[in-house]
C-alpha cells in the first residue's frame, strides 16, 4: 500500500484473456489488502475490482459469440464500471433517463445505448427524445401503447423496439420476477399489433422485440427462461410473416450468481445453448442484457464492528453498515457471505470479551471457532440486519467484516435514510487502488434543502 491520498498497490488476480474463473468467492479476496483499504479509506467501504468486471464481460462474449450483449446499467452505474464495460465491448441497456445520460457521458455511442422505458415520467421521455435527436442511432424500447403515443407526440420517429410480457417469469425473489408481472411490457398476444402500429401508423423504425424474465436466474429456472425465449421467437416469426424484419430479439438478462458458498456457478454455456435452441430460426440477432452477472462478484463491502452484546439468546454484532448501505438483505431476504478479517493487527478488547463471551484473549481469526451471530446495522429498523444466526469466526469490537457479492445493486441501492451519508467506493485495476466515489458528508445530504 502507498501512503497519502494517491493510488494504492493491491494484489489482484486478473484473467481477462480467458474470462477467469466462473465465480469469485469471498474467500478469494486478499484479506490483508482489504484491511489495508479499510484503514486507508474508512468504513463502510465498497471495493470494486475492475479486472474482475473485464473477466465477466469476456466470459459472456465467449458464451454468446453471435449475440448483442448489453450491460444492464442499473446493476451498477459507477463511471469506472461503465468505462470498463464499454472498453470490454458491451453495449448499455438503460432503465431511466439518468442511466442514459450516464452511459452517454461514459462514452457509449448512441448505437450502443438502449433505453427500456417502464412507465416513463414525462421528464424522462423529454430527455431521451432530446438525446435521440443528438444520437439518432439510440434505441427506445416501449412497453405500452401509451409510451408509443407519448413518444410520437414528442416527434420521435426513430429506432424502437416493443417490450412484450410473455406471461412467464423467473428470478431469485418474487419482487424481481418481471416476465409475468403486468407492470412490464405489452401482453404478448397484443405485442405484434403494437409493433405493426409503431412502424406503419406512427412511422417509427421498428428494430426489435424485447422481454425479460427476471433477475438472478439460476440453473433451476432454465425451464421458465427457455419458455420465455420460445415465445419471443414465435413473436419474431409472426412479425416476419406480417412483413416486418427485425434486427434483434432481446430476451433480457438476469443471469444469476451463487451468493451462498455451497452453490455452484451458473453453467453459462448451457444457458447460451438452451437460449439459442429455444429461440429457433429467426432472421434477427439474439440480444441479452446481463447486469448482475457482470458486477456482482467483482465487489465486496467492508464494515467495522462497533458493538457486541448478548440478548434474547443471541449474540448481536453491531457494525457501521446497514440497510442504507446494502439494501438487499432487508428488501429481498438476500444472503451475502460474510467473513471476519480481524483488525489488521491485535483485536480490540471489550469489557465482555468477544461475541461468544470468550475471555481467553485475542486469538488470531483463523484460530477462532465459529459462533452463530446476528450482524446488525445502525439503522432504527428491526429489518436492519445483514445476517441472522450466521456462524462467524468469533468477532471482537473493532474488527473488520467483508460482505461478498456486493457489486450488483449494492451501492446502487444505497440511501440516506436516517440522514446517513452514503459510503465511499474504491476501484482496483492492474494492481492499483483508487478512490472512485468519495464518502458523502451530512452537508451533501442537506445541500438540496432550501433555507427558510
Amino acid at each position: 500500500m502507498t501512503d497519502g491520498d494517491g493510488d494504492a498497490d493491491v494484489h489482484t488476480t486478473a484473467h481477462a484473456g480467458d474470462g477467469g474463473p466462473a465465480i469469485r468467492r469471498l474467500a478469494d479476496w486478499d484479506g490483508a489488502d482489504l484491511a489495508d483499504l479499510a484503514g486507508r479509506y474508512g468504513t463502510p467501504l465498497y471495493v470494486a475490482d475492475l479486472d474482475r468486471v473485464r473477466e465477466n464481460c469476456a466470459r459472456l462474449d465467449a458464451a454468446f459469440p453471435d449475440a448483442e450483449v448489453a450491460y444492464a446499467v442499473k446493476a451498477h452505474t459507477g463511471r469506472a464500471v461503465l468505462d470498463t464495460v464499454r472498453e470490454a465491448g458491451l453495449d448499455a441497456e438503460c432503465a431511466s433517463a439518468g442511466e442514459v445520460e450516464r452511459a452517454l457521458d461514459a462514452g457509449f455511442p448512441g448505437d450502443r445505448v438502449r433505453y427500456t422505458a417502464v412507465n416513463p415520467p414525462d421528464r424522462d421521455l423529454d430527455y431521451v427524445v432530446d438525446a435521440w435527436r443528438e444520437h439518432p442511432e439510440l434505441t427506445v424500447v416501449a412497453g405500452a401503447a401509451d409510451t408509443v403515443d407519448r413518444l410520437s407526440a414528442r416527434g420521435f420517429d426513430g429506432r424502437i423496439a416493443v417490450r412484450a410480457n410473455p406471461g412467464v417469469g423467473a428470478g431469485h425473489h418474487e419482487k424481481v420476477r418481471t416476465g409475468a408481472n403486468a407492470k412490464f411490457g405489452v401482453p404478448i398476444d397484443r405485442a405484434a399489433d403494437l409493433a405493426v402500429a409503431a412502424a406503419r401508423d406512427f412511422g417509427m423504425d421498428l428494430v426489435g422485440v424485447h422481454a425479460h424474465a427476471g433477475s438472478g436466474i439460476s440453473g433451476d429456472d432454465l425451464s421458465a427462461h427457455r419458455e420465455l425465449v420460445r415465445r419471443m421467437g414465435d413473436l419474431a416469426r409472426e412479425l416476419a410473416d406480417r412483413g416486418l424484419d427485425l434486427e434483434f430479439v432481446d430476451v433480457g438478462g438476469g443471469f444469476g450468481v451463487p451468493y451462498r458458498e455451497d452453490e455452484p456457478p451458473l453453467d453459462l454455456a448451457a444457458v447460451a445453448e438452451a437460449t439459442r435452441e429455444a429461440l429457433g430460426d429467426v432472421d434477427a440477432t439474439l440480444a441479452i442484457e446481463p447486469g448482475r452477472y457482470v458486477v456482482a462478484d467483482a465487489s465486496v463491502l467492508l464494515t467495522r464492528i462497533n458493538t457486541i452484546k448478548h440478548a434474547a439468546g443471541t449474540a448481536v454484532v453491531g457494525v457501521d453498515a446497514g440497510m442504507t448501505t446494502l439494501a438487499r438483505p432487508a428488501l429481498y431476504d438476500a444472503y451475502h457471505a460474510i467473513r471476519n478479517l480481524g483488525s489488521g493487527g491485535e483485536p480490540a478488547e471489550s469489557a465482555s470479551g468477544d461475541a461468544a463471551g470468550d475471555d481467553r484473549g485475542p486469538l488470531p481469526v483463523a484460530e477462532r471457532e465459529g459462533t452463530p451471530v446476528t450482524v446488525a446495522g445502525p439503522i432504527c429498523e428491526s429489518g436492519d440486519v445483514l445476517c441472522e444466526d450466521r456462524p462467524l469466526a468469533r468477532p471482537r469490537r473493532g474488527e473488520l467484516l467483508a460482505v461478498g457479492n456486493a457489486g450488483a445493486y449494492g451501492y446502487e441501492m444505497a440511501s440516506t435514510y436516517n440522514s446517513r451519508p452514503r459510503p465511499a467506493e474504491v476501484v482496483l485495476t492492474d494492481g492499483r487502488a483508487r478512490l472512485a466515489r468519495r464518502r458523502e458528508s451530512l452537508a451533501d445530504i442537506t445541500d438540496t434543502e432550501e433555507d427558510q
